[in-house]
């Protein structure tokens, strides 16, 4: 049975930086992609970051882009997502994902299988 479990999330106020960690288990870790998403109050979830299975290849939604660094530790069976220069509008409960494929980096849909319960980021301005 796979599980991802989120940690790090917290209240900070705007400029601030936070990293997320996503610890999983229950399947081969480094064979497939993983990916972080988030659900702000009142909004559909949307993408954030994606990684290939092997962390050489990345991708990002345009309103974290330069900001926010997706990176995984296949020996720890651990995602990653730095988040450095925070706004409040990044406010939302912020989930890991694993896709069902290796080198998945789309921005959602049904190969995103399985799910953590999420952790809250609250930046206040």
């Amino acid at each position: 049975q796979v599980q991802l479990v989120e940690s790090g999330g917290g209240l900070v106020q705007a400029g601030d930086s936070l990293r997320l960690s996503c610890a999983a288990s229950g399947r081969t870790f480094s064979n497939y992609a993983m990916g972080w998403f988030r659900q702000a109050p009142g909004k559909e979830r949307e993408f954030v970051a994606t990684i290939n299975w092997s962390g050489g290849s990345t991708y990002y939604a345009d309103s974290v882009k330069g900001r926010f660094t997706i990176s995984r530790d296949n020996a720890k069976n651990t995602v990653y997502l730095q988040m450095n220069s925070l706004k409040p509008e990044d406010t939302a409960v912020y989930y890991c994902a694993t896709s069902l494929l290796s080198g998945d980096l789309s921005k959602g849909g049904s190969r995103w299988k399985y799910w953590g319960q999420g952790t809250q980021v609250t930046v206040s301005s």
